[in-house]
């Protein structure tokens, strides 16, 4: 009997999963002259070369979006790539049609889900690092939103809602803390808080089809334009949410990198209007819902980690409760 991948290490976990890339890529009748490595994280993606072309090749290990959801979530980036000016990566079709590829794997234990798509130029920006990038940032998530809102019913029955702080995923952080006398009752009380932020909120703005996961490890940067790529997280939300997701990530000492992006939003689109302390939710609730992928994931170095960023939640949902604002930046 193979080995279960989660008990595998990162090198075995990778060259398993290239197998699975290589497979997949004759579902996109692609043909490699070259496969590497891109990114061994919450899912995995590898740099595929052919002699047409490059593509990016992401194996769905740890997602937990259905195939009609990333089919929706393609279809949308497909969208976006053909029929608007932001600079998004066009998915490839498959042989039978639409843009989903399936491969079994043992050492899994189920099908494993598949996507293509054309290879963005440009470095990932990995952290935002300039205001010219956060206002970019802004313009870009009012483009997304607006495409949404004229767009979005195409694909809105078969995506997610977001309206609760996990997404919707297992909770499995309450019981990994539960019996730690202070990270339990800080997860509970930041959940719930976050929990009625939610609903707020999402009685008062209609929900569209948002990327859900801008940061600066989905964008890119080339000839100063920023292009974004990585739609597995989509789905259906308050459009406030997708700021939220993006401050919590530019929350660190200084306040410049939020304040441009939410001015590069408001040169668009009216920045949307929403209490402060949901706003502040809103942004902890990412908090909550890396805590709790953490746990979830098969990745072998995220699983080595998690003990770790589970102290680091504590710190920073307690600095938010106390203060009223959530920061990455926590005071020693």
């Amino acid at each position: 009997m193979p080995t279960a991948y989660h008990d595998l290490d990162e090198l075995s976990q990778t060259e398993l999963l290239r197998a699975i890339a290589l497979e997949a890529a004759g579902q996109f009748a692609l043909v490699p002259t070259g496969i590497e490595l891109a990114l061994h994280g919450y899912n995995t993606t590898f740099r595929l070369e052919t002699e047409q072309r490059t593509v990016a090749l992401r194996v769905n290990t740890n997602s937990v979006s259905s195939p009609e959801a990333i089919q929706a979530q393609q279809e949308w980036q497909h969208a976006l790539a053909t029929q608007t000016e932001v600079l998004a990566p066009d998915p490839v079709p498959t042989v039978r049609g639409g843009y989903l590829a399936q491969v079994r794997s043992a050492e899994l234990g189920r099908d494993v889900l598949v996507t293509a798509s054309g290879w963005l130029p440009g470095a990932d920006l990995g952290t935002i690092g300039t205001l010219e990038q956060c206002r970019a940032l802004g313009a870009l998530t009012a483009a997304l939103h607006r495409h949404a809102e004229d767009w979005g019913s195409a694909v809105a029955a078969r995506l997610p809602v977001f309206d609760d702080p996990l997404f919707g995923d297992p909770d499995l952080l309450t019981a990994a803390c539960a019996d730690d006398r202070r990270l339990g009752p800080l997860v509970r009380t930041a959940r719930a808080r976050c929990t009625d932020a939610f609903d707020r909120v999402g009685r008062a703005s209609p929900a569209v089809p948002l990327h859900a996961d801008l940061h600066g490890g989905n964008l890119k940067w080339h000839e100063g334009r920023l292009a974004v790529f990585d739609f597995d997280d989509s789905g259906l939300g308050p459009p406030v949410l997708d700021l939220a997701i993006s401050a919590f990530y530019l929350r660190d000492a200084d306040p410049a990198p939020e304040q441009a992006m939410r001015e590069g939003y408001a040169a668009t689109r009216p920045f949307p209007v929403v209490a402060d302390e949901d706003f502040e939710a809103m942004v902890a609730s990412r908090q909550l819902l890396l805590a709790n992928a953490l746990l979830a994931s098969t990745t072998a170095a995220f699983r080595a980690d998690a003990a770790a960023y589970l102290q680091v939640t504590g710190d920073r949902l307690a600095h938010w409760l106390e203060t009223g604002r959530f920061t990455r930046a926590v005071p020693g």
